[in-house]
């Protein structure tokens, strides 16, 4: 590993007044040198032997911000916990990611790429009220057109900041002489994995996604037949129609790709790593691949050796609840609590959506805590406590905790699964409605539309999902799957981190088919090179019946005559 810092323990000289060990070792006065010189050894060698050392690595994480940061930083707790050195690099008006931390050290650059809180709250308006209010197919175009620009923004502010750090030869000087074992990052955006190329250093993902879509489709093999592309609600078994609609659903995630990031990447790459290098192969090369899910999320599917599931990893036993929240909980009685969050993006509501959902809420007898910042609705029940931010993690760990109301992100869905909790979905943007709609597949959660709902559509998905045993009874089962594993998630994905650190990389574990074009990889050049060879044949055989044929026949002819 490279530069390991080992562990060391301070030896002390008999004229210390300190020697670091118990007072009992220390007091020299009645104690000969003889005595003293076998105490000291037996200690040290106590010690040594007890104290396994300490390797710390050091790692440079590139991470994106928002509810991805929040799994990343708990990686990023655990390896400073293991004692290595970890130095993040973040935009300076990053929203989530804190220039001061205990756990890491962070480096600054002056730019816009991070996610601007006010920004992304009036995106996040603009996107809820468009969905609700324009259902024609004109309003769905305009809503996904504002997405891929939003994208497009936001992969151009990645890379001018790459191209700044770059540019940056005193910084990039710094970089290079800390001599770090790996580069960890986040592949939703492209800019962890140039640096990593561009210093050399082996590449470990924390992924579901890169910038060409579901992490799976960029490195395994993904047969549009029963694999289904994310968005188009569909499980792995398939009818004809819904083959055609998954294989339409690609097209269109290839013209994405064609608007967000081959005007970016492809430039940016043959300008820095060569004409012939496309971007893809860049990610592909990554060592480990860290993935945020697992097949009780997922379903089956190919994948590649240095996929490594880490399903929940985020997720920890419940801790005690804060003395009053505590007592609200209690109150609720044999009715429980029901829990809800639209997470770390989304606020508020639209005032007249929030009315509906307190106007529900207050017909249950079940008490209710609510993460809610906007303005308090006028129908809101005794049975609510609104907060700015609830414990999400030990209220879902609460047993009175009986339904959990979620937006649908990757983090809430694990958490929820890991704690046995069934779900009412209210999905409002991103990935948020295909993940819920595989948890529905399951029959562990209800989803709502957010343009049709109202108070009664948002009661009767509550009532149900309150008093139809199934669903409570499903997500145990899943739990217990999620949970019975030989190690656990974060304990898993540490591993295969050191492990890269050990080795300088997994290339072992890479394939190596990423080198290779469309054609050679679907093997056209070689059904071409035999069709030819076929073919050749085929014509030497029908020359050669031909000249037979002319020669009995003419033979032929001359004995008739």
């Amino acid at each position: 590993m490279n530069k390991m810092r080992v562990a060391t323990y301070r030896c002390c000289s008999l004229t210390e007044p300190d020697w670091g060990f118990p007072d009992v070792f220390c007091r020299t006065t009645s104690l000969n040198l003889t005595e003293m010189s076998r105490l000291t050894l037996l200690t040290l060698v106590v010690l040594l032997c007890s104290s396994s050392p300490v390797n710390g690595g050091k790692v440079l994480v590139f991470p994106v911000d928002g509810s991805h940061w929040i799994n990343m930083n708990v990686i990023i707790e655990e390896l400073h916990a293991r004692g290595h050195e970890v130095t993040v690099l973040r935009p300076s008006d990053s929203w989530y990611i804190k220039s001061d931390s205990p756990h890491y050290r962070a480096i600054n650059i002056n730019s816009s790429a991070g996610f601007d809180r006010q920004n992304f709250g009036s995106y996040v308006t603009k996107t809820i009220n468009m969905r609700r209010h324009g259902s024609s197919l004109w309003s769905r175009l305009s809503l996904e057109y504002d997405l891929l620009q939003t994208f497009y923004q936001m992969g151009k502010q990645v890379l001018q900041m790459v191209e700044d750090i770059f540019e940056d030869e005193v910084l990039m000087q710094i970089l290079n002489d800390a001599k770090y074992d790996l580069v960890l990052t986040d592949p939703a955006i492209g800019g962890g994995v140039l640096l990593g190329h561009r210093l050399g250093l082996p590449l470990v993902f924390n992924v579901r996604w890169t910038i060409q879509g579901e992490g799976h489709h960029a490195i395994a093999p993904s047969p549009l037949s029963y694999i289904p592309i994310p968005g188009t609600e569909l499980t792995d078994k398939m009818t004809f129609m819904q083959r055609v609609k998954n294989f339409l659903y690609y097209i269109f995630t290839c013209f994405q790709i064609w608007y967000v990031a081959e005007p970016l990447y492809p430039p940016f790459v043959h300008r820095h790593f060569g004409k012939d290098v496309h971007y893809m192969e860049l990610f592909q090369a990554a060592d480990i691949w860290l993935m945020r899910n697992d097949f009780t999320f997922e379903f089956p599917r190919p994948t590649m050796p240095n996929i490594v599931y880490m399903s929940g990893f985020q997720c920890k036993p419940s801790k005690p609840l804060p003395k009053e929240l505590e007592d609200f909980v209690q109150s609720s009685g044999e009715h429980g609590v029901i829990v809800m969050t639209l997470g770390t993006l989304v606020e508020q509501l639209p005032e007249d959506l929030a009315e509906d959902i307190a106007a529900a809420f207050a017909e249950l007898p079940q008490k209710v805590i609510w993460r809610h910042k906007g303005k308090k609705p006028s129908t809101l029940g005794n049975n609510t406590l609104i907060l700015d931010w609830l414990p999400q993690k030990d209220l879902l760990g609460h047993p009175k905790t009986k339904v959990f109301v979620a937006h649908g992100g990757t983090n809430g869905m694990q958490e929820a699964i890991y704690h046995g909790v069934p779900l009412v979905g209210l999905p409002l943007m991103f990935d948020q409605q295909d993940n819920f709609f595989r948890m529905a597949s399951r029959g562990v959660a209800k989803v709502v539309d957010i343009v049709k709902v109202n108070k009664e559509i948002f009661l009767e998905a509550l009532k149900e999902v309150l008093y139809e045993p199934s669903y409570r009874e499903k997500m145990k089962e899943l739990s217990s799957l999620h949970r019975d594993q030989p190690m656990k998630p974060l304990d898993r994905a540490m591993f295969w981190i050191e492990f890269v650190m050990r080795h300088k990389g997994a290339a072992h574990l890479r394939t190596e088919s990423y080198k290779m074009s469309t054609i050679q990889y679907h093997s056209i050049d070689v059904l071409g090179f035999l069709l030819a060879i076929v073919l050749l044949l085929f014509a030497v055989f029908i020359s050669v019946f031909k000249c037979f044929w002319r020669r009995v026949f003419h033979r032929g002819k001359a004995k008739k005559e």
